[in-house]
């Protein structure tokens, strides 16, 4: 059983790049050449888009293998499947990570005991129910990667989702 992804690394200074490209072949298991072009968004960096092919649980292994880099930001999904739901991370120096489940159209689905713990926290006066759900669903690393997302001229563009 297999489910199909992309990884998008919206910037790495260009040193970085090769690091990359090392930590996904790593965990997809054979060699990985990225096609790098200028992030017009941060200049002096670097962005790229790739497409596999792997078993679930390949999305999260690649944001593991990602996640430590202070200068990297990306994002890595994964279709569902009929094994496993869909997935989002997305990753920012200032945010750091965030996971989510998603549904077959590409929808992020909450599970019940974090919406009770956002309405608990709301609840209690630490924070507000607005924020906590903006959180869940992944609104502040959205904020941050917008610009980032946007490819340079002549470039592709991929949209992660789209509002309705």
């Amino acid at each position: 059983m297999t489910t199909r992804g992309v990884l998008y690394v919206h910037s790495a200074p260009r040193a970085l790049c090769p690091h990359v490209e090392w930590a996904v072949a790593g965990v997809l298991g054979g060699r990985v050449q990225l096609d790098w072009i200028r992030q017009p968004a941060a200049p002096g960096t670097w962005r790229s888009e790739f497409s596999w092919q792997a078993r679930p649980g390949t999305a999260s292994k690649l944001a593991s293998a990602l996640r430590g880099w202070d200068l990297l930001r990306f994002e890595v999904t994964a279709e569902p499947s009929p094994a496993a739901e869909g997935e989002r991370y997305s990753s920012t120096p200032e945010l750091g990570i965030f996971h989510a489940v998603t549904g077959m159209h590409g929808d992020i689905l909450v599970p019940e005991d974090r919406l009770r713990a956002a309405l608990a926290r709301s609840a209690g006066g630490e924070t507000d129910l607005e924020a906590e759900i903006a959180k869940l669903l992944g609104k502040p690393w959205d904020d941050e990667l917008e610009s980032f997302r946007h490819a340079g001229e002549g470039a592709p563009v991929r949209w992660l989702h789209q509002v309705v």
